[in-house]
């Protein structure tokens, strides 16, 4: 993850310090910052993000500003350390949401290193989170290593693809979604349309969140960061045979003509659809758009089954760099997280969870239905557990981006009982790994 995109797009951590004890770190003040100092502490955020303390773009951040949401870390009167929060809905297998708390923009200056700073403010906000309800804290994490000491656990990938326009040929379109429309959108129109359709489309795909209005004003440039290097797409907009908004695609194109031989990748910027036939649809679109010889997407669900569309799926290669873990997930209230999402398959299993913060430590017994309604509850130490995990692979386990064999395999899950982690993966499974389209 990019510094400067994690700066543009609403979200980041670049985390200087990694927890610790010692200096005089007790001695520095954490608290919820008022908007009279979100000077200072977009000072100290860019900072930590390797930009100038004086490029500041302070309308900018007056804009995503929520009052007792954002924490920094103070030395005197300085502001040495950032740490930000937004309550947003997630989507959880079935199609259920929850509360979730959404961490970001999280700093610690480099002279104030080794001092505990990211640890405070991290107990600070996840004993908000879990006060005001929300079951579950996400972020994305620039350094692998980092948090799972705070029970964190990567809980989505994504996936980055070339398409060779010329080899790829056609495109399977359902006949369902054959007599559909596009038309090409404004940035004022995106702005209208968007939000419903996209509405539609996460409560589809376990994984997503929800975008707020500032989202979308970033997203069409209506909120642009001064020096950010935003550029107009070009957005096209896919209607079923009803005429109802069904899917889109936001991208952009770059005029490479070398030898007079177009050379012009489309890179694809955004991209959802409320079901199969929309989403392959626009993809026969993107691949039937003149003066391009190859599309490129830097993230798409690592279940996607774009590269079986193609007539020749060889035509679709890994996009390099960009597919990687992206969202990490921490459960806060075991109950209702397991008791909100579904199951594919009856069965009982009982975790015994190390949580060292406390939240979920414990034994819990999961236990779902033939109609995938399932409920978790808290047993004694009597009661003998199928598994023993600490809860950062639980968030990795519970959207269904890894399986209980592959964390068993790597040593990260022990087996109590004979048959223990096959009767979790059977009760865990999803069909499709999770997917989180947007930064946030």
């Amino acid at each position: 993850m990019g510094t400067r995109n994690a700066r543009q797009d609403d979200g980041g951590d670049n985390n200087g310090g990694t927890g610790g004890s010692g200096g005089r770190g007790d001695a520095i003040e954490i608290r919820v910052i008022e908007e009279d100092e979100l000077g200072e502490w977009s000072s100290a955020l860019t900072a930590g993000f390797m930009g100038p303390k004086g490029g500041v773009d302070l309308d900018f951040r007056r804009e995503q500003f929520q009052p007792g949401l954002s924490t920094g870390a103070f030395d005197g009167g300085r502001c040495v350390g950032t740490f930000r929060s937004t309550v947003r809905d997630l989507t959880v297998p079935g199609g259920a949401t929850l509360a979730t708390d959404a961490i970001t923009n999280v700093s610690v200056a480099a002279t104030h290193r080794r001092r505990g700073l990211l640890t405070r403010m991290m107990e600070q906000d996840l004993a908000a989170a879990a006060a005001r309800g929300d079951s579950l804290a996400i972020l994305v994490a620039a350094e692998y290593r980092i948090y799972g000491r705070y029970g964190f656990g990567p809980a989505t990938q994504r996936r980055g693809y070339r398409i060779d326009k010329l080899r790829a040929g056609g495109v399977r379109v359902p006949a369902e979604a054959e007599g559909g429309s596009f038309e090409l959108l404004t940035m004022e129109e995106q702005r209208k349309l968007g939000p419903e359709l996209h509405d539609r489309f996460r409560l589809t795909q376990p994984g997503a969140i929800n975008r707020r209005t500032l989202n979308w004003r970033m997203r069409t440039g209506d909120l642009r960061q001064a020096n950010g290097g935003w550029k107009e797409p070009l957005v096209v907009l896919y209607r079923d045979a009803d005429g109802r908004p069904a899917g889109m695609m936001e991208y952009t194109v770059e005029d490479a003509w070398p030898n007079m031989v177009c050379k012009s990748p489309m890179k694809i910027r955004d991209h959802f659809a409320v079901d199969r036939g929309a989403a392959a649809a626009l993809w026969r679109y993107a691949l039937q758009v003149d003066w391009v010889d190859r599309i490129e997407i830097s993230s798409i669900a690592p279940d996607d089954p774009l590269p079986l569309l193609l007539d020749d799926p060889r035509a679709c290669v890994d996009g390099g760099d960009s597919s990687a873990d992206f969202m990490w997930l921490r459960i806060l209230d075991a109950p209702t997280a397991f008791g909100t999402r579904t199951y594919a398959a009856p069965g009982r299993v009982v975790l015994q969870v190390a949580d060292r913060m406390g939240y979920v430590a414990g034994r819990w017994a999961i236990e779902a239905d033939e109609q995938g309604a399932g409920r978790c509850s808290r047993v004694g130490d009597d009661e003998p557990a199928d598994v023993a995990l600490d809860v950062s692979d639980l968030g990795t386990l519970y959207l269904g981006s890894d399986t209980p064999a592959r964390l068993h395999a790597a040593g990260r899950i022990t087996e109590l009982r004979p048959g223990g982690v096959a009767r979790t993966g059977a009760l865990l499974r999803t069909d499709f790994r999770p997917w989180c389209p947007d930064m946030f």
